[in-house]
């Protein structure tokens, strides 16, 4: 049996879940994205859990997907990659979790890093970390609710300077446009991520849910549509010449030739 790239442990209500493949900088393969579902599942199904904490071991986040896996193979465009039964972290193929998700990052941290903290409801971030939302590099999308969420979260013209250039950002402009809600020194993100979980923790359990319920309501109201496109676009430009020229130029560390079609 294979090591488990997910880990989890509940104390004083709190579901710490854990990317756990530090050696690919918690890149997300199929293994990992199935395993982080079930974790996913485990907070709306055990009721002992009243909030849930997200981190990675060592000091990357993660550097987003594992795309020679993802895309590899005869994967092609199969995007099944939520067990049944299971919950999209994402909250793009099931319904989001109904309880509070805090992030916690360092280091590197893309694509579905920044859509993890996009999905979740508080985000802390320490100094080292390096954001980017770098899909339009490899010809595709974001497609974990970036493209509805980013600019819901920080302001289009915010969303846009990264989502559309593809290129990266540190920690004090997450922090500036809202994307981040806390800053903090190097290697502490994790701890205040817990010190706000336990707080969440310490209240009423239906009042935060309520809570939590009414504000994503008005939040998420005109997402679904968006979402609901979101893997048929995908599909779409990953029959592409762009596609293939972003995934060879990822393969061998160039800069890809995009010709539009």
């Amino acid at each position: 049996m294979s090591e488990k790239l997910v880990t989890t442990s509940l104390a004083e209500h709190i579901l710490h879940i854990t990317l756990n493949r530090p050696e690919k900088l918690n890149a997300a393969n199929r293994q990992l994205l199935a395993e982080l579902s079930t974790a996913f599942s485990e907070i709306d199904s055990n009721p002992d859990v009243r909030v849930a904490v997200v981190s990675a071991v060592g000091p990357h986040f993660t550097a987003g997907l594992d795309l020679g896996d993802i895309f590899g193979g005869d994967s092609g465009t199969d995007l099944s990659i939520i067990p049944e039964g299971s919950t999209d972290p994402w909250g793009v193929q099931t319904a989001p979790v109904r309880k509070p998700v805090i992030v916690a990052v360092s280091g590197i941290c893309f694509t579905l890093g920044v859509e993890l903290i996009l999905a979740a409801d508080i985000a802390v971030a320490d100094t080292t970390t390096t954001f980017g939302q770098i899909e339009v590099s490899r010809g595709i999308l974001p497609f974990g609710g970036a493209t509805t969420r980013f600019p819901a979260r920080v302001g289009w013209g915010n969303a846009m300077r990264w989502l559309l250039t593809g290129d990266t950002f540190d920690a004090a402009e997450a922090h500036r446009i809202g994307l981040v809600q806390e800053l903090v020194p190097a290697g502490e993100h994790l701890e205040r991520a817990l010190k706000i979980a336990r707080s969440i923790a310490a209240q009423a359990p239906l009042a935060v849910q309520a809570t939590l319920a009414n504000a994503r309501l008005a939040a998420r109201a005109t997402e679904t549509e968006s979402l609901g496109q979101l893997n048929g676009t995908l599909a779409s430009l990953a029959t592409t010449h762009d596609f293939a020229a972003g995934m060879a130029a990822f393969a061998t560390r160039t800069t890809p030739t995009f010709e539009g079609h």
